[in-house]
């Protein structure tokens, strides 16, 4: 009898075990979601602020750096100084003289072979991407590539312009586009894509660029009623009528 009930008990501990191995590793994947991204990002902020410390902390006098006067370093010493060099060097470039002086450092720059060719390359790049004015990647959308029946999403850049366009103005208008692989969403292709070809998504560039980066794990939540509003215009109404209350 006391045998037969061991043996009958063995399925239960063993399921009682299972379950609470379970919500061991749930717990362990659910503090790891948690941490994961906000370890990663302190840890690449960490390792950003030592790298320009140890850029600018070598050209302060040591009259001025406080690692001179206390017992420990001070992280971020450098890269404050560096923002303000920085924000230095931009109000005396604002003015008529900087303007000029930076005409003929330019001037002597462009007559250097290989040396201007960098120079250009990097500035236009820095200005395009760091001029408050400029259009940047505003719209995600869908490309068939690289072939007939198999899509890639796509960020739109801006019309094709330049002798890019003259050689195609034949075609039909052209649309820049920068296709970027997975994972690393910075490097990727540009393309020049018919306008009818391209397929505009709802989506942001950011929510975009989290389907790119996840290889298609992180999906953004796609807005079904807006979907069925469009559909049927009556359910505008309903949409409407919490938010006019």
């Amino acid at each position: 009898m006391s045998r037969n009930k061991h043996k009958s008990d063995e399925p239960h501990l063993i399921g009682h075990k299972a379950g609470a191995m379970t919500r061991l590793r749930n717990y362990f994947l659910t503090g790891l979601v948690i941490t994961g991204p906000i370890g990663i990002t302190l840890w690449l902020t960490w390792t950003f602020i030592k790298w320009v410390d140890g850029w600018v902390k070598p050209f302060v006098p040591s009259l001025y750096n406080p690692d001179t006067y206390l017992p420990f370093p001070i992280p971020g010493f450098g890269l404050i100084v560096a923002i303000f060099v920085l924000t230095i060097v931009g109000f005396f470039a604002a003015n008529f003289l900087g303007r000029s002086l930076i005409s003929v450092g330019e001037r002597i720059v462009g007559r250097m072979p290989l040396v201007r060719n960098v120079y250009s390359g990097l500035k236009q790049i820095f200005e395009t991407v760091l001029d408050e004015r400029g259009s940047s990647f505003t719209k995600a959308a869908l490309i068939e590539y690289p072939r007939r029946g198999l899509w890639a999403i796509v960020f739109i850049s801006t019309e094709t312009k330049g002798e890019v366009a003259r050689r195609l103005k034949d075609k039909s208008e052209m649309v820049s586009v920068f296709l970027p692989t997975t994972p690393n969403p910075t490097s990727g292709f540009l393309l020049f894509v018919p306008r009818e070809d391209i397929t505009e998504l709802d989506m942001g560039v950011e929510d975009a660029a989290k389907l790119v980066i996840s290889a298609g794990l992180v999906n953004p939540k796609y807005p079904e009623m807006l979907e069925e509003a469009i559909a049927d215009p009556s359910q505008l109404e309903i949409v409407r009528k919490p938010e006019d209350a």
